[in-house]
This record gives C-alpha cells, structure tokens and sequence, in this order.
C-alpha cells in the first residue's frame, strides 16, 4: 500500500514577495471604449482585481482556512498526489470522491466539505455523513505535474480509482464531479461499476457517440444542439488554444499574474449564474485564491494540457452503450451545457435529475448547499 503522508500549505515568503513585485509592474493592455466584456476581460475590472490583490488580499488568511481540513499526499504511478480528506461525522459514513475541474481547484470545495462531512452541523442528519475525500488533479495545484504524454480522463479516473480502493482501502464509494471532473466521474461510472454506490454530476460530461445523428431527437435536444453549437462558436476558443498549443499560452500565463487573473477571472464571469455582476456570485477574495493556487504551484500549463491530451487521447463510449452506473444529475440554470433529461438517458442510468432555482457551473462555490443537499439525497437511497 502506497505510503501517505499528512501535508500542509506554506507557501514560502520570497513567492509572495515575487508576487508582489510582479504586480506591481505590471503592464496593462488598451482597451476599447465602452466595449465591457465583449473582447474578453474588462480592463477596469482587471484593474481594480489587481490592486486588491496587491494592497488587501491576505494569502497568509487563506492559507490558514485551507489548512483546517486535512490534507495529505501520496504516490501512485510516479505521480505525487494530493487530496483532502476530511472523516465523516455520522454514524456510517459514505465515502465520497469529489472532483474538480479547470479553472477549478480544491478551493471550490471548501464551502462543500464540512456540509458533507458533518451534515447535522449544517442543518442536516447525521445518518447523511460522508468521510470526503478531494484529490488535485494531476497537474493541478497541489498534485505533482505528469511528465509523459496521455494523462488524460482514463489515466485520471484510474488514478484516483487506485487511491480510493488500493491506499485508502474503501471497498465502494460514491463519486461527484463537475467540469473536468464530472468526465472523471463517469469514466469512473464506465469502468468501476461494481465498486461505486452512484455517479453524481452537475455537469453532463459526455452524449451518445451519434451525436445529432441520434434517431428520432426529440424537439428539445434539437434546441439543445442548437445551443452548443452557438456555445461552440461564441465560448470555446479557450478550448482550441488550451487543446493545441497549451505549451505556448503557458509562457505569459506562467509569467504574469495579471494575465493569469484575466484567463481565469472571465471563465468565472461567464460560466457562472452571475448574470454578468461577478461579485453578485464570488468575492475578490474567492477568486484571487483559486487564482493564487495556480500560481504558486506553477500549474497552470500542466493543468491546461488535459485539453490537449483529451484532445488527442480522447474518452468515449463505445457506439450504442451507456453507463449503467445508478447515476443523478443536478441541472443548474447557469450551466454551460443543459442538455434534456432524455439526451442524458440515452448515456447515463439516471436515477435522479433534480433541476435547480440557481446557480452556474461552479456549483459547490456558488450553491454549496443546494448542490450537498442533493448529493445526501441521492446516495441516501443508493446501497
């Protein structure tokens, strides 16, 4: 069994002394006038994010409120890998895996975790607890970088199947994702059936390998459709870059945390159910930390290349299958991808499809308890 060891952030002072100098030099771009977001990352937003950063934000502060939980690390095929993993309050608790995604981090569960870890502390039942259990990706904030080509979903779900099963000895577990990490989940869903209790998702992740060639769509998945496409054309040029050339972003990303902050910060106020006001959704605070984890761990390309090796090693299933994993769906208004509940079934066991009043793509940061509310009630009936 790998060896795990307990692990705490501490970031040293001359990184955020670099930080602070890079800030203070940095060189902002022109803008058009009067043109808001519509050319990508407002340059009076940007300005006013940075001076925050430069002047209030208190990484020490946020350091020590991720620290409260309990991290750890491993190795498991070459690769260091770090994960929460905050013990049930109740009285048998499920094991969870719970999976991010990109632009993400393990920052987007901090909210999330105590709700479901001790759910009677957060208006909940006891009987509702799970031990949880938050890895970083490979390649993602506190997780080492891989160095071969092809750490892609399926090396990711195995990865994490490993940790679960053969370093943490859970004999099942439920698992729940979005973005990135609801792709994990149901590859998890393809290939470990027999040792999960359900797949949970806020994010479709995958459709029928047919694709709109499906037979006899249904009205509304042809408005779905219709809807990617536009999604497609409008919101994915991130994608292209990120899935065919990450290694030359990285250099001014890598380089700038002003212009880390703007690659990252515009994905917040799209995806999310903001309506346009990011701060109606996220503090300054909350995102500068997501954004603080990229930078101090130097992630940022190492994360961005899972486009491109999802790109070139791609999952799908195999034409006319679907996951028979028992699987619910929460459909928040501000997801990216909406797809009805009849495309859904046509790829997924769906035994729960609860459609929400709010919230966006960062689900567990922007309705933490809405989202744990319905992880408790499906896997209460999942045994």
């Amino acid at each position: 069994m790998a060896k795990v060891e307990p692990f705490s952030i501490k970031v040293p002072e001359e990184v955020l002394a670099d930080l602070k100098a890079r800030l203070d030099r940095t060189r902002f771009p022109d803008e058009v006038p009067d043109t808001a977001w519509e050319y990508g990352a407002n340059l009076a937003y940007l300005r006013e994010l940075v001076d925050h950063w430069r002047t209030r934000y208190d990484w020490r502060k946020h350091e020590k409120h991720l620290n409260s939980l309990r991290h750890f690390r491993t190795e498991i095929a070459g690769l260091d890998l770090h994960f929460i993993h905050e013990e049930g309050r109740g009285p048998n608790p499920k094991p969870l895996l719970l999976i991010h995604g990109w632009p993400g981090s393990i920052y987007e569960f901090m909210e999330i975790i105590p709700m479901l870890a001790d759910p009677a502390a957060h208006g909940g039942d006891a009987n509702d607890s799970f031990t949880v259990i938050a890895p970083s990706l490979p390649g993602y904030g506190f997780s080492g970088h891989a160095k071969t080509r092809a750490m892609n979903i399926q090396a990711i779900a195995e990865i994490f199947f490993k940790l679960m099963t053969e370093t943490l000895g859970f004999p099942r577990f439920a698992v729940q994702g979005g973005d990135w990490g609801s792709a994990i989940t149901a590859r998890m869903g393809e290939a470990y059936p027999s040792y999960l209790y359900g797949i949970h998702l806020n994010m479709i992740p995958v459709g029928p390998t047919e694709g709109r060639n499906a037979p006899e769509l249904t009205p509304e998945e042809k408005v779905f459709l219709g809807d990617m496409e536009k999604f497609r054309t409008a919101e994915t040029g991130y994608q292209w870059i990120q899935g065919t050339k990450p290694q030359t972003l990285a250099y001014g990303l890598n380089d700038s945390p002003a212009g880390l902050a703007a690659w990252i910060v515009e994905k917040f106020r799209t995806w999310s159910d903001c309506h346009g006001n990011l701060e109606s959704r996220f503090t300054k605070d909350q995102l500068l930390t997501n954004i603080m984890i990229y930078w101090i761990t130097g992630s940022i390309n190492s994360s961005t290349r899972l486009y491109y090796e999802a790109r070139h090693h791609p999952w799908r299933l195999k034409p006319g299958t679907r996951i028979q994993t028992p699987a619910a769906v929460a459909v928040f208004p501000g997801e990216l991808a909406r797809p009805p509940r009849h495309w859904a079934e046509r790829v997924l066991n769906v035994k729960r499809w609860t459609p929400m009043a709010r919230g966006g793509h960062f689900a567990a940061m922007e309705e933490p308890r809405l989202l744990a509310e319905d992880i408790r009630a499906f896997f209460r009936e999942q045994n």
